[in-house]
């Protein structure tokens, strides 16, 4: 299976718009960051995209994508769920409804947010989704096994997925222990690493992450969700304890 970072940056995304600071008006592509999503490959060549944010059809144009298979939602913030209209001409070509899934909570926010891809009398050119509601309990769907991982965001319930060895965590600010089992034995974590100061009341900052990098220990981790005030790309990424690295848009992983 394999893992491509479609975006890595936080609801504002890197540049941040009127920002002129060092990370914000580098030329180094690895600090432009579109907001937060993944594509994974299973190993049939069937697409699973985890989040549908407002950078959505330029990160499949950019990245040559041309196909969904299924959604998966992490929360309904809408850097996560904005884009989904923009899966209208994956929907036209494939004569089919993208299957998404989440919570019911996202579920229902979902269809307050694009409510004409729901009526029961629809425009010609409205998109059409399939949502399945999910919670913490693993399930199966295009023959892959996906675990999710139950965390907190602020004040509300957010999913990562574990694959595999593999587990993709965004906007989370506390996994409790019984969900920290499910990231046992991890060839790769991902998780939202917002800054490197400064506690925050909905996101990890760098001090988090080591500390559950030294309690989950995993062979490798990946930092995503990365805002403007984390720093350089190239700087950073070298000064980050072994093991532990930045993710850029278009970073791939084998798994």
């Amino acid at each position: 299976m394999k893992l491509k970072f479609l975006g890595t940056g936080t609801s504002q995304g890197v540049p941040v718009i009127g920002c002129t600071c060092e990370v914000c008006t580098s030329p180094n592509p690895k600090d432009q960051r579109f907001r937060s999503s993944v594509m994974v490959t299973t190993d049939e060549h069937k697409k699973i995209l985890i989040d549908c944010g407002p950078d959505f059809r330029q990160q499949m144009l950019i990245n040559k994508e041309n196909r969904v298979d299924i959604t998966l939602l992490t929360h309904e913030h809408n850097d996560h769920v904005i884009g989904l209209d923009d899966m209208r001409p994956l929907i036209f070509k494939s004569g089919k409804n993208i299957p998404l899934y989440s919570l019911p909570r996202v579920a229902d926010e979902v269809k307050k947010r694009f409510p004409y891809a729901f009526a029961d009398e629809k425009y010609p050119g409205a998109p059409a989704f399939d949502l399945h509601e999910i919670g913490n309990e693993k399930f199966e769907v295009l023959n892959t096994e996906i675990s999710p991982i139950e965390v907190i965001h602020y004040k509300i319930t957010a999913l990562g997925y574990r694959f595999k060895n593999l587990a993709y965590i965004t906007d989370a600010g506390f996994i409790s222990e019984t969900e920290k089992e499910k990231l046992q034995n991890l060839d790769v974590l991902i998780l939202n690493c917002i800054r490197k100061f400064d506690p925050h009341p909905a996101h990890f900052i760098l001090a988090d992450v080591i500390k559950l990098h030294q309690e989950l220990k995993p062979k490798k981790l990946f930092l995503t969700h990365i805002s403007h005030h984390f720093g350089l790309h190239d700087i950073e990424d070298k000064q980050l304890p072994a093991g532990i690295h930045l993710a850029y848009d278009g970073l791939e992983i084998n798994f």
